[in-house]
């Protein structure tokens, strides 16, 4: 969806209800992450780094289709999952100690 805006007000404006909309997917990203911590026995099944190529892999792929730049993708979509991965081994620690 290629929408012009008239002023740098409206892009801005746009910017703030996308980015709301963002940080509410990543809060349901973190939430399904968190329940992911149960799944998982070691803390290696939580970094699990050949899915987490899996993901970079597909979300490139995705980018191609709405032309946006892969690289970028990769970028942001890596520093998110680095960030999940800390919160999700916390998660898993603390389940562990509870057994």
């Amino acid at each position: 969806m290629d929408v012009r805006c008239s002023s740098i007000d409206e892009v801005r404006q746009r910017i703030d209800h996308i980015d709301r909309n963002v940080v509410s997917l990543l809060a349901q990203r973190g939430n399904l992450v968190t329940q992911a911590a149960a799944f998982k026995k070691t803390t290696d099944d939580v970094r699990a780094p050949a899915r987490v190529e899996q993901v970079i892999a597909k979300v490139r792929g995705i980018a191609s289709d709405l032309d946006i730049s892969p690289d970028v993708v990769e970028r942001v979509y890596r520093a998110m999952i680095a960030a999940f991965i800390d919160e999700e081994l916390k998660a898993h620690a603390t389940l562990a100690n509870k057994a």
